[in-house]
């Protein structure tokens, strides 16, 4: 890598990784492509990158919270769908916290004194 900088960018990462192991890179390509843009997709592209979203908030991927709202952008999602898209993702992630809850809850109600 040759990053004018200590720490090496995100492209001359995906760049390395892809060179390490360019078969495995190759279908993990063709899939996401697959499941994201192809053709015969019957969900429209906007929704999906919407969709997607809402799952890299869930899961608090940086990179691809980015690349997926630029995406839903050019598909045409309007601030205010984005707006739904974060707080449907904001209650997922609550309800997800409140089902853990009960379980700790359990487990205090299992526990010796």
């Amino acid at each position: 890598m040759t990053s004018t900088s200590e720490t090496p960018t995100h492209g001359e990462l995906v760049r390395a990784l892809r060179t390490a192991a360019p078969d495995t890179f190759a279908k993990l390509t063709a899939f996401d492509d697959a499941a994201l843009r192809a053709d015969g997709n019957v969900l429209p592209r906007k929704y999906v990158e919407l969709m997607a979203i809402a799952v890299a908030l869930t899961t608090q991927c940086e990179g691809c919270i980015d690349a997926h709202t630029a995406s839903a952008k050019r598909e045409g999602a309007t601030e205010e769908e984005l707006a739904e898209t974060v707080f449907v993702a904001t209650a997922l992630r609550a309800g997800a916290a409140l089902t853990h809850g009960l379980k700790s809850v359990r487990a205090y109600h299992s526990a010796a004194h």
